[in-house]
């Protein structure tokens, strides 16, 4: 089976449920994303592990990690394999160095479990062909692209960091999280 190698994008509240977040992958050599409905413990230990930011006790994917390593065990990869009726179905690749074993997971804990290990995130390519989004050209533009003119003065610089944030927040009122990730790298990009 084919697999896509994939990165977080972003992380962003859903409009449409109370609690429920958007994580967005896209494709590392492509344009489509996937975004993925989860939780919001799932989607807080995603984002505290990509910010290095440390819990004063572990989470309950550190306690995983933990335990694994401890009996010299690591997660090579995390496939998302399987959707069937808008569910995602994940499998971690588990090796010791000598056996290697899948075990099934829901998506949101398995991507929780990659960014602890380090380890690549994949799609099969029925996946992504059945539930992936591709974004327009439109959407793709990087600041520097979109903006060949001069440099910004701050105050014009500080004006622009306002517009966009204002942007990002009606994308992800619009639930378009595609956009709103280009924005808030767009606003990294700008010290905002």
């Amino acid at each position: 089976m084919a697999h896509i190698d994939l990165e977080i994008l972003d992380i962003a509240l859903s409009g449409s449920s109370s609690g429920a977040y958007a994580l967005v992958l896209g494709e590392v050599k492509g344009k489509r994303k996937l975004p993925i409905v989860i939780g919001g413990a799932e989607a807080q230990s995603i984002a505290i592990e990509m910010e290095s930011m440390r819990p004063s006790r572990p989470l309950t994917h550190d306690l995983f990690q933990n335990t694994l390593s401890v009996f010299g065990m690591e997660v090579t990869e995390v496939v998302i394999h399987k959707m069937s009726e808008g569910i995602f179905y994940a499998q971690l690749v588990v090796s010791d160095g000598i056996r290697e074993e899948r075990i099934d997971s829901r998506s949101s804990d398995a991507v929780a479990i990659a960014v602890r290990f380090g380890c690549p995130i994949r799609c099969s390519t029925q996946v992504m062909d059945a539930a992936g989004v591709e974004l327009d050209a439109t959407d793709q533009e990087s600041p520097e692209e979109s903006s060949p003119e001069t440099p910004q003065t701050e105050k014009e610089e500080a004006s622009s960091v306002e517009d966009l944030k204002r942007q990002l927040s009606e994308a992800i009122a619009t639930e378009n999280y595609e956009r709103a990730s280009e924005l808030k790298k767009q606003i990294d990009a700008l010290g905002g």
